[in-house]
């Protein structure tokens, strides 16, 4: 017999199947571990003067001069005089320009008495619209800004909860997921799934494969009466740990399923990212028609309106060169005006880079890109992140 026919008549089976996804879960597990060495997790970077600056909006001069007068503790210093900082050690000088500067409570954006934990959703009917990418760096520069952030990773397929350095199938085989949260049996606290990352003051939540059971489950749930039913599980759920944080973001799986539902249920405001094309914003307009209509069989289950406090479409992987493009976001705005934010998510080579080792553009070195390369997708995540977070803090009545 001809050896080169062997697999067509033998075929190729799920055990293969199998084996193909073990062999790359060891190898992705090697590499994760490479790049990550010596500890074999994820850590972050010290952050410069000018980046600390902008992020806790004083000037460089007067960062200086407070560690000249001893009102900053002093920081890692290298070989040229330069300083650099942890995160911790950013969160620490916020609060000291929160006991000492002017217009102190600017340097405190997160909940005050009163502010309704913000809950929003990323979601698209589409995949490859950049949900993950946003999520995380949106999480990122929040956490980065003051906030007490949680992420929840509601996608069976787990690339958030890869981003954060983990290997779901590999440390999450038997749980330890949103999953266990979310199911109709022996479900447990959020908080005992709540994964604490090398980010400072950014918590996230991992997911599985065993997500997709949810979906199944919750239909035989509906079907039997089972109570509470989907639609408010995740926000019974984010009651126990609400206290502790001030944003949650939910990057939500491409498409309009059980999961999907949930989070739109629990969320305060939602973020629906759209690649400026003619295919995705057909694709996105389908996903709005069957939003609305499959919301309002919700909200007749629930017995009460679902209300968020904003709708936002986020352009995302813009070529400003790219007519057609241009001429899909101006077609965008028009139609949908004051809900389309101003900024929109360039297409960089720097993000997608940083991509590749499981990283966004705030953990990478910079001196490791084309500084050009790099102050472009610095300035596009931070404006994005700085437009939604004005738009949080219009929902909790301020500016």
């Amino acid at each position: 017999m001809d050896d080169r026919n062997v697999g067509y008549t033998q075929g190729i089976g799920s055990s293969d199947i199998g084996a193909f996804a073990d062999n790359l879960a060891e190898s992705l597990d090697r590499q994760m571990k490479i790049a990550f060495e010596p500890e074999e997790r994820k850590s972050l970077r010290r952050f410069s003067s000018t980046e600390v600056a902008s992020l806790l909006r004083v000037s460089t001069s007067n960062l200086r001069n407070r560690h000249k007068d001893g009102s900053f503790p002093e920081v890692h210093t290298d070989n040229r005089g330069h300083r650099f900082y942890t995160a911790q050690e950013i969160d620490e000088l916020r609060d000291v320009l929160g006991r000492t500067g002017k217009n102190a409570e600017s340097y405190r954006p997160g909940r005050r008495e009163g502010d309704r934990l913000q809950v929003i959703s990323v979601v698209n009917f589409k995949g490859g619209s950049s949900k993950t990418t946003a999520t995380i760096h949106l999480a990122q520069r929040y956490a980065l800004r003051g906030y007490r952030v949680l992420v929840l990773d509601l996608d069976p397929q787990a690339s958030l909860t890869t981003f954060f350095g983990f290997r779901p199938e590999l440390e999450f085989a038997e749980g330890g997921t949103i999953y266990d949260a979310l199911r109709y049996e022996e479900q447990v606290p959020l908080s005992d799934v709540i994964q604490t990352t090398y980010f400072h003051k950014l918590d996230m939540v991992p997911a599985g494969l065993m997500l997709s059971e949810y979906e199944t489950e919750t239909a035989n749930a509906l079907a039997r009466r089972v109570q509470p039913i989907f639609a408010e599980r995740l926000a019974l759920a984010l009651e126990e740990v609400e206290a502790s944080y001030d944003i949650v973001l939910i990057d939500c799986p491409p498409q309009l399923g059980f999961l999907t539902l949930t989070a739109l249920a629990a969320s305060t405001g939602l973020l629906v990212t759209v690649v400026p094309g003619m295919l995705d914003i057909a694709s996105m307009s389908q996903f709005l028609k069957l939003a609305s209509e499959t919301v309002k069989a919700v909200e007749e289950a629930i017995g009460k309106r679902v209300t968020w406090d904003f709708v936002k479409f986020l352009i995302t992987r813009y070529e400003p060169s790219d007519g057609p493009q241009t001429q899909m976001a101006g077609y965008l705005r028009s139609i949908l005006a004051g809900q389309v934010m101003t900024e929109p998510m360039l297409k960089s080579t720097a993000i997608s880079d940083a991509g590749m080792t499981q990283q966004t553009v705030y953990e990478v070195d910079p001196s490791q890109f084309i500084r050009k390369t790099i102050d472009r997708a610095l300035t596009s995540v931070n404006g994005v992140g700085d437009e939604l977070e004005q738009t949080i803090q219009m929902a909790w009545g301020r500016r």
